[in-house]
């Protein structure tokens, strides 16, 4: 089950019950359903993942409908966590799903790189978002320093920072899935497999990609500190 991208600056910043929910409905639920309930005098194989899998995807619906916002990774996520019911009902090889973890993050990190080009690129939305930075007071500063052109090419660095976070989560999903999915799909075995991926994806692949974005951002921090000669808090909103 893939999980969900590294989250922004701007989703870092929501409260920390939401953390836990996420957390709950996500990984822990799911991966107990898969690993305790699969056995055929419980729910079965199938079923167990039918089960498992409603509970991501349902609380990712309810999210979206409360907060009213429809952003890519929130359907990303919903989506991987269907095709990965999907193919596990329809009893694919696993190799359909080491694909599908793998070309997620990967089509995302892609998206990163070819967004530099456009007039606001994807890292402006993952790290410098509106909701973060005061970009009207960022700007005047930059002007006055005469470092709006040199910054430009420190967010470009930071886009190849940010896009191999996704391009790392990639490789990292795609060799789990490949080292734990080695049952037969449909059986008891696969889908305690499937939790067993699902509770070792986030020590294995967020931790490792939260480190390259989280690098990201202190590194467009840092330049952002050394070109206008303020403190961060001066473009920092609220």
């Amino acid at each position: 089950m893939t999980t969900n991208p590294p989250p922004s600056s701007e989703q870092a910043s929501e409260p920390k019950e939401n953390f836990f929910a996420n957390m709950a409905f996500n990984i822990i639920i799911p991966v107990v359903i898969m690993s305790y309930a699969s056995k055929p005098e419980y729910l079965g194989p199938l079923w167990s993942i039918a089960v498992a899998l409603a509970f991501p995807v349902g609380y990712g619906s309810y999210e979206l409908l409360q907060s009213k916002k429809w952003n890519m990774f929130s359907i990303l996520g919903i989506v991987s966590v269907l095709l990965t019911g999907t193919f596990s009902l329809l009893k694919l090889p696993a190799e359909y799903i080491a694909i599908k973890e793998a070309a997620i993050p990967g089509l995302i990190g892609i998206a990163v790189l070819v967004t530099r080009y456009m007039k606001k690129p994807l890292i402006k939305i993952l790290v410098l978002n509106d909701k973060i930075i005061n970009w009207d007071a960022l700007n005047t500063s930059l002007d006055k320093n005469n470092a709006a052109a040199a910054f430009e090419k420190k967010i470009d660095v930071s886009n190849y920072i940010v896009a191999s976070s996704f391009f790392l989560s990639s490789a990292l999903n795609y060799a789990l899935a490949k080292w734990i999915l080695v049952s037969e799909p449909g059986t008891t075995a696969y889908t305690e497999e499937l939790g067993r991926m699902t509770a070792l994806s986030y020590p294995v692949i967020v931790i490792p990609s939260m480190i390259l974005l989280m690098g990201a951002i202190f590194y467009l921090f840092n330049q952002m500190k050394k070109m206008t000669g303020e403190d961060i808090e001066t473009f920092m909103r609220g």
